[in-house]
């Protein structure tokens, strides 16, 4: 794609849906002026959210696999099981998920489990094509309702952005774990591989998740965020501009914190890692992913001539995507490979 072109797309995105999503969740944070007031730091919980990130409760060693229960809808794809970090909110304390399964008999073959990114993105493509192309190459796909997401909305709005950024951090904290419980699941019921695929924010979940858990059998990170960043930089809304200043302090923060991916060391061989970056993106950037892929022992990585937005319709880079995965999630090809390095 044309570079100017590519980056227009993305400034357009970030001046119309980012900078307005971010006054949004400004005036969720802020207390009511007929309500008591608290100092700035108080009511974003800036303090608390960096001693949560710093913590080990933040990403525990080990979770518990999920007990998966599959709803009696007669589709026999839909699932559902208990965070294993619930909160004060009962909704949100459901997992809701789905199955794209290839045949009746799906768990005797490998699954994907797809990460999107911001809201709406799952809608988009690959997305939604992702689980058709993966069925007819033999792998299952998964996905999860994010926390505080679809059925899993509190019926009060704002219950998640009234704790700010420690609101932000914790969901952050109950993905990861949500994601990592499946896999247990999915591992103890006999699944044969493993794979996570995650875009933008998802990206940056999945690779949070590779970064603690070895049972992943590959892991793509697809534009990924790479490391706290304020959002919608360069835009051209001064009340989106006062808004990002008044929490510079935690974004420079917790990029000391295990948020960075670039301070972390992957889980699993960096043979399984597939970053791709977006040359001419100006949401992420793609400077960040390079100094990822400098600390995570240089995985391979496509470089596209793509922006952020639209990278999402890359041509081809689905069937890209899989016929990279195939070797790594093909059991019989793996079996092979450690009989070869036996030998």
């Amino acid at each position: 794609m044309i570079a100017t072109l590519a980056k227009f797309i993305d400034w357009t995105s970030i001046q119309f849906i980012w900078a307005p999503l971010a006054i949004r969740l400004k005036f969720m944070r802020t207390p009511r002026a007929n309500g008591p007031c608290a100092p700035l730091n108080e009511t974003l919980r800036l303090e608390q959210a960096l001693e949560f990130l710093t913590g080990s409760d933040f990403i525990p060693a080990e979770t518990r696999p999920a007990q998966v229960e599959f709803i009696p809808d007669g589709s026999g794809v839909n699932f559902c099981f208990q965070t294993p970090r619930p909160g004060e909110v009962e909704e949100n304390n459901i997992v809701y998920g789905r199955i794209y399964p290839t045949t009746e008999s799906w768990l005797a073959r490998p699954a994907i489990v797809l990460m999107p990114g911001a809201p709406g993105s799952e809608y988009l493509s690959p997305f939604s094509i992702f689980p058709r192309r993966c069925n007819r190459a033999g792998f299952n796909v998964i996905t999860l309702e994010p926390p505080y997401r679809f059925r899993r909305r509190p019926k009060h709005p704002g219950a998640q952005h009234a704790k700010g950024y420690l609101g932000s951090t914790e969901a952050m904290a109950q993905t990861i774990a949500e994601i990592r419980a499946l896999v247990g699941w999915l591992k103890g019921e006999g699944c044969p591989a493993v794979a996570l695929y995650g875009m933008s924010y998802g990206g940056w979940l999945a690779g949070l998740v590779a970064s603690r858990d070895a049972r992943l059998d590959a892991v793509v990170l697809n534009i990924p965020k790479v490391y706290p960043k304020m959002p919608c930089e360069g835009t051209i809304w001064s009340s989106v501009r006062e808004a990002m200043r008044e929490g510079a302090r935690f974004f420079d923060e917790s990029k000391k914190t295990p948020l960075n991916l670039v301070l972390t060391k992957p889980a699993i061989p960096k043979e399984d890692i597939l970053l791709i970056e977006a040359v001419h993106d100006l949401l992420v950037g793609a400077e960040p992913i390079e100094k990822l892929w400098q600390a995570w022992g240089k995985p391979e990585i496509w470089r596209l001539p793509h922006g952020h937005v639209s990278s999402l319709v890359a041509w081809g880079l689905t069937d890209r995507v899989l016929r990279w995965l195939t070797p790594r999630l093909n059991v019989p090809h793996r079996s092979c490979a450690t009989e070869d390095a036996v030998r």
